[in-house]
């Protein structure tokens, strides 16, 4: 099927673009886990109440550890990882 609005995709850029996808959405859910980490269980937050605690104990904190590498995940690893995936199938194509 083809018009001018439709257009069926090949089936390797519909698994490209599901890839891509997967890619993209890896940082922002373990960010949103991290957080949603931190919400359930505040008690793992020791920056709440920080009663005799050393700083090394109150920046390693699990839940801020989990968003903070799905951060650089999505900064460092996936847009380049992306960045390749394109090339790769513009290279393709």
């Amino acid at each position: 099927m083809e018009t001018s609005l439709v257009r069926e995709l090949p089936a390797e850029r519909a698994a490209s673009a599901a890839r891509a996808r997967a890619v993209s959405l890896i940082g922002p859910a373990t960010v949103a886990g991290g957080l949603i980490w931190g919400i359930l269980q505040p008690d793992r937050l020791t920056i709440l109440h920080p009663r005799g605690q050393g700083f090394w104990w109150l920046v390693l904190e699990p839940p801020l550890l989990v968003a903070l590498v799905g951060a650089l995940f999505a900064l460092v690893v996936a847009k380049p990882l992306l960045a390749d995936l394109e090339a790769h199938d513009a290279a393709a194509r």
